[in-house]
């Protein structure tokens, strides 16, 4: 007897990243990015608790979250998130974006920050149904000139 193959995803497993995962997560950034994360500064994020992979059959996306000082206030700051180019749109970024929000909330942070590139409109969906309101845009904040949003998440 003879079955059809699985139209179902793989699993993905949303963990934090470890060292053996750094060299594909610097692939993902330079695939994803026109001025890309140097390869050092995921090492050096490297441990903390808001660095996760999400595992399929191989790393298919990450994020970097960390807490930043505002005015002595504890803030959460999304740096870095990015999906493998074929693994786009399959809820992802989505499994990463709520593993991080979890994870700073654990913390006692209530208010999460992040920027984004002006004509990101996928990354901007996402934030929205996350809960993220723009709340200002940075002009020319990236190197080719783009202005960024400011997308700030309170709970």
């Amino acid at each position: 007897m003879t079955t059809a193959p699985s139209t179902e995803p793989a699993e993905i497993n949303v963990r934090p990243a470890e060292r053996a995962d750094l060299l594909e997560v610097y692939r993902i950034e330079t695939e994803s990015f026109t001025q890309p994360w140097p390869f050092n500064a995921f090492e050096q994020y490297l441990g903390n608790p808001g660095f996760f992979v999400a595992v399929g059959e191989s790393v298919l996306g990450y994020i970097v979250a960390d807490i930043v000082a505002n005015q002595g206030i504890p803030l959460g700051h999304i740096k870095d998130i990015a999906v493998r180019e074929r693994a786009r749109g399959e809820g992802i970024g989505t499994l990463l974006l709520t593993r991080a929000i979890n994870r700073l909330e654990t913390e006692q942070i209530h208010t999460i920050k992040l920027e984004v590139r002006e004509s990101n409109e996928r990354a901007i969906t996402l934030y929205h149904s996350h809960g993220f309101e723009h709340r200002r845009t940075i002009e020319e904040y990236y190197d080719d000139g783009e202005d960024a949003l400011l997308l700030v998440r309170s709970t």
